[in-house]
C-alpha cells in the first residue's frame, strides 16, 4: 500500500491554511482504495480538494522521469504577493510548463468502475445523462425547480404527485435527520408555519431568514453538540427503565 500526503493551497485566500489531502493506492493492482481531505468541512461529500489532489498525482503519474526532482510541497507563486514580492502580472502567471492533452480514457474507466460499485454518492456521476434519481430524491424543492423552471405553474401542478406510498418512503429515510443527506435535500426550500410568521415580520430583503429558508444553516454551538449526544443518551437510559426499544422517528 502507498500513502501519500499533500497540502492544496486555497484558491482564494491563499495565505489562509492549506488544506490536507490522504490518497491511498494498492501499488499491485493499480487501484485507488481512498482520498479524503482532513481540513474540510464537507469532506464527508467528496470534496473538490480531494478531487484536485487526486488529479494532480495523476498528472505527475503521466510526466516521463527526469533528473531532477521538483519539490511538491512548495507553494503556490500567487501566495507570495503581499509577503516577498508586492505585486504579480497575468503575464507571470501564465508562465510554466503547456498543459497536457486531455485523456478522456481515465474519465471512460472512472464511470465504469463506478457502475460496478454501484456508487451513488458521488457528485461526478450526478452530472452524467444516464444518472437517475430515485424516487424520493426527486420530490425535493430543488430538483422540482430545475425539472420546471422554464415551465407554467399548471404544468408544475399537474406533473406533482406526492402518493401516500411516497411520503411514508420518505419519512423512513429521514428518521436520523441530520445524519441522513436526503434530510438535508428535501429541507431546501421549505416553508413551515414558524418560517411564514418569521416572514410576515422580518423587513431585510436578503438576509438570515432567507438564507435559512434556502438551505442554510446556523453554524453549530457546543450547546447544541452536548444536546445531540444527551439525546442519545437519554434515550438508552429511559429503555433500560421501561424495558422497552424506543424508535426514533423524525
Amino acid at each position: 500500500m502507498l500513502h501519500c500526503k499533500g497540502k492544496i493551497c486555497p484558491e482564494h485566500k491563499v495565505h489562509a491554511k492549506l488544506y490536507g489531502c490522504t490518497l491511498v493506492v494498492d501499488e499491485e493492482n493499480e487501484v485507488v482504495l481512498s482520498v479524503q481531505c482532513e481540513d474540510c468541512v464537507a469532506s464527508q461529500g467528496g470534496c473538490k480538494h480531494a478531487i484536485a489532489f487526486l488529479m494532480w498525482l495523476h498528472r505527475r503519474s503521466e510526466e516521463p522521469s527526469c533528473t531532477s526532482v521538483e519539490c511538491y510541497w512548495k507553494k503556490s507563486k500567487l501566495s507570495r504577493v503581499g509577503s516577498s514580492m508586492k505585486y504579480m502580472t497575468a503575464k507571470e502567471l501564465s508562465k510554466g510548463n503547456p498543459i497536457l492533452p486531455a485523456n478522456s480514457l481515465v474519465l471512460e474507466k472512472f464511470l465504469e468502475e463506478a457502475r460496478k460499485r454501484k456508487l451513488e454518492d458521488c457528485e461526478l456521476i450526478k452530472y452524467q445523462p444516464s444518472y437517475s434519481q430515485t424516487v424520493t430524491q426527486a420530490v425535493s424543492m430543488h430538483q422540482l425547480i430545475y425539472e420546471f423552471k422554464n415551465k407554467s405553474v399548471e404544468d408544475f401542478l399537474k406533473k406533482v404527485q406526492i402518493s401516500p406510498t411516497l411520503i411514508k418512503q420518505v419519512e423512513e429515510e429521514t428518521r436520523e435527520q441530520s445524519e441522513s443527506d436526503l434530510w438535508f435535500q428535501l429541507r431546501y426550500g421549505r416553508i413551515t408555519a414558524s418560517r411564514a410568521h418569521e416572514v410576515s415580520r422580518c423587513k431585510t430583503n436578503d438576509g438570515t431568514l432567507v438564507s435559512l429558508i434556502l438551505g442554510g444553516k446556523i453554524p453549530d454551538t457546543p450547546s447544541m453538540k452536548r444536546g445531540r449526544i444527551l439525546e442519545d443518551e437519554v434515550r438508552k437510559t429511559v429503555e433500560c427503565r421501561i424495558k422497552k426499544k424506543i424508535i426514533s422517528v423524525a
